[in-house]
């Protein structure tokens, strides 16, 4: 069993509400001497076991958590804005001390929890580069070995001698995180890395971090995009008003994560004007709560359609569009094969879609109403609905990338070995020069 190396024990955070001062010197300088010496603030009054998040004067950014992380492993923490995970990750890289509780990690500490974090806006990037390899305890020579590593995964190339204050938030990320990951820490902890930068550096990211946990490193990885979460951890933590309410199986933790999400049912809900026809309600069921859809479900939607009058030959159509607003599913009704607005009054149109097998990411539905191919066009209705495509607990050798494809198709493969006939590798394009191997 590999050995452990993060091990979190009851760890709470508490800060005070209203005004920083105390009321009398004494305990003024009481908090001064035990922030000096690293110590939780003792004029705080944490109060007892069962309270309030906010109660007392104080708040509890964090409520006696606890959980362990392996070396090696990559670690995901999960929750809603404001449920302490970036708290926790300022604990863990000892930008603040917890209130009560205690942390053991084992091996040097590279943190990235914002844009720039660890370097000096006046210094070159390259000066930044050996400043934070020399925080880490690391020789220049050290520093020196990786440095060509560094500036070719950040891509800053000709601004590595120019001042970082004068670098874009994506330079500086790109930066920061090349440093933080080359400079071979035992631990690594990242917040929300991917919210910055374009799919290509993502990308990149994500394959560094599978690396570095090839390597030995233990990462804890802090993000909103869950499909990262599913594809580099196998453990992860959900926070919740700074409680950990679920330490498991990531599967486990991002179902239940889900599942304290908005109402499982997505709807679009309009009064019909009354002029012409028109769609006046739309209704996605997903397989998932919180507008969330995991990929291979049946999908269903339904329209409702009202119209003043008899439509002669009326024809239906919504379709699915990307984050791009790129149409990836197109699925038509008509008249002519299913009848509906032959009368005035409300109808209801019903298409399920067995397998959903969109690739992870955002949609949304785009529905357009009309007469038969020349008739009148009534309307469109623009991206209602928004949804989003998860794959976890879809496995696979290698992690599932953004932006890799729209859709998976599913394809029966066939592996020949030994000599391929002449006549097939002259059909695959193979020069026949001679038996092949």
């Amino acid at each position: 069993m590999p050995p452990t190396a993060i091990s979190v024990a009851n760890v709470s955070k508490v800060y005070r509400l209203g005004s920083v001062g105390s009321t009398t010197l004494k305990e003024d300088l009481s908090r001064a001497w035990a922030r000096l010496r690293g110590q939780p603030d003792p004029t705080l009054k944490v109060g007892s076991p069962h309270h309030d998040r906010q109660e007392g004067g104080v708040f509890w950014a964090l409520d006696d958590v606890s959980f362990t992380v392996e070396q090696g492993e990559v670690l995901g923490i999960i929750g809603r804005n404001g449920a302490g995970k970036s708290t926790l990750l300022k604990i863990l890289s000892r930008v603040t001390a917890p209130t009560r509780g205690e942390i053991r990690m084992r091996g040097r500490v590279a943190s990235l929890l914002e844009v720039g974090t660890g370097f000096h806006p006046d210094l070159t990037g390259r000066e930044n580069v050996f400043l934070n390899g020399a925080i880490l305890g690391m020789r220049r020579a050290e520093i020196a070995a990786k440095f060509a590593e560094i500036l070719a995964f950040s891509g800053v190339g000709e601004f590595i001698d120019t001042p970082v204050k004068r670098y874009s938030s994506g330079m500086y990320v790109r930066l920061a995180f090349a440093v933080a990951a080359h400079l071979d820490p035992e631990i690594l902890i990242l917040d929300e890395v991917l919210a910055v930068g374009d799919a290509e550096f993502q990308k990149k990211c994500l394959g560094k971090m599978q690396q570095s946990t090839r390597e030995g490193r233990t990462i804890l990885f802090v993000s909103h995009n869950l499909q990262a979460i599913s594809t580099l951890t196998k453990n992860s933590v959900l926070l919740q008003d700074g409680k950990c309410v679920m330490y498991g199986k990531t599967d486990a933790v991002l179902a239940k994560y889900l599942s304290g999400n908005a109402p499982k049912l997505l709807t679009y809900l309009t009064n019909p004007s009354g002029k012409l026809p028109e769609v006046v309600g739309v209704r996605l069921t997903t397989s998932e709560p919180g507008n969330f859809h995991k990929q291979g479900n049946p999908l269903r939607l339904t329209f409702d359609i009202f119209t003043p009058r008899t439509i002669k030959g009326a024809a239906f159509s919504f379709k699915i569009l990307n984050s791009h607003q790129q149409p990836v599913v197109h699925m038509c009704l008509f008249d002519s094969a299913t009848p509906f607005c032959r009368q005035a009054g409300r109808f209801r149109l019903t298409c399920e879609i067995p397998n959903l097998r969109l690739y992870w990411g955002q949609y949304s539905v785009t529905t357009y109403l009309a007469e038969a191919e020349g008739g009148q066009h009534f309307q469109t209705l623009e991206s209602v609905c928004h949804f989003e495509v998860v794959m976890h607990g879809k496995k696979r050798d290698w992690s599932w990338q953004p932006g890799d494809c729209q859709y998976l198709e599913e394809g029966a493969w066939s592996v020949a070995s030994g000599v391929i006939p002449d006549h097939a590798r002259s059909e695959i394009g193979v020069p026949i020069v001679g038996p092949a191997i």
